[in-house]
């Protein structure tokens, strides 16, 4: 399909959508930027996916699919649609696991061989919050059969709390150990084990291009997040293409703060309460999110992305 020709005003291209096939996961991992976790409720359908790679036809900027979660592969047939889907309309496709799968290499080959030659960014978990020092190394399995399937993979790992020397992840997750960000779950069970900053410091928003991003998450209800749990618009409501070119940054009610003056300048603009310290930038800007949700339910969504379930 021909990209809209208003996809000329948007700021930057659009290049990656990251869809969370689902907020359920086998895990409920501590550091997890979205609660995913076994009680958690929100899963796409065919004909979501298909809306999604529609509006992504339509923008005309669109390179890559990704799908995550939660643990995509807990809804293994959904998976194998939107890949398939996806790759016959000519996106490159990636996922993100936790590899709980991949038992042994035997089953690891069940699962992976439908994909191969599909999978153009294979991204594995691994580490301690994910079982990775608990005797069989799933991570390590799965990598090793991918390999032999010719699929290109990685690790992400997320490194412990307080951790030196280890650098944030910007944006994606990249491959290799990033610190964690007090973000999610992680703002609520990891935050008190690390010392806590003075919230006056936190003046910018280091992880996320929050006015020219290049890459949104799109959850199960159609929340285009430019950061787990910031919205800026529904692209079930909305088309992608008008979402995109109408994307105001500076008069975003979270955006438009977090570029003034980062999480701080949301404290003072909205004059909340708040502690005297916090763990990292994201963990001040979270707290502050959490405060804000009634004010601003549209924009501070869904329920998933703040534990509410």
């Amino acid at each position: 399909m021909a990209a809209d020709p208003s996809i000329e005003t948007l700021p930057t291209p659009l290049s990656g959508l990251h869809l969370l096939l689902t907020y359920e996961c086998n895990y409920a991992c501590d550091h997890c930027f979205v609660w995913g976790g076994p009680s958690q409720t929100g899963t796409m359908t065919v004909e979501s996916i298909e809306q999604i790679l529609r509006e992504a036809d339509t923008l005309g900027t669109v390179e890559w699919i990704y799908f995550e979660g939660g643990e995509a592969f807990l809804y293994f047939a959904m998976l194998r649609t939107g890949i398939r889907l996806a790759k016959e309309r000519g996106y490159k496709v990636g996922i993100v696991t936790n590899a709980y799968w991949a038992t042994t290499d035997a089953d690891a080959l069940e699962w992976l061989r439908p994909l191969a030659g599909s999978i153009d960014d294979l991204s594995i978990s691994n580490d301690v919050y994910h079982g990775s020092d608990e005797g069989v190394n799933q991570a390590e399995i799965a990598r090793r059969v991918a390999k032999r399937l010719n699929m290109p993979v990685d690790f992400i790992r997320v490194a412990a709390p307080g951790a030196c020397d280890v650098p944030a992840g910007v944006g994606q997750l990249p491959a290799g150990e990033s610190a964690v960000l007090y973000r999610g779950r992680a703002a609520d069970k990891l935050s008190s084990l690390v010392e806590a900053k003075p919230w006056e410091q936190f003046t910018v928003c280091p992880w996320e291009d929050l006015r020219k991003p290049e890459r949104l998450h799109v959850d199960p209800f159609g929340n285009l997040h430019i950061c787990q749990g910031i919205s800026i618009g529904n692209l079930f409501k909305r088309p992608l293409v008008k979402i995109m070119s109408e994307y105001d940054p500076d008069s975003h009610p979270i955006v438009g703060p977090l570029l003034v003056g980062g999480p701080a300048e949301i404290i003072r603009h909205y004059e909340l309460a708040h502690e005297d310290g916090y763990a990292d930038h994201c963990h001040l800007c979270y707290k502050a999110r959490c405060a804000l949700r009634e004010r601003f339910p549209d924009v501070l969504t869904p329920d998933q992305m703040y534990g509410d379930i």
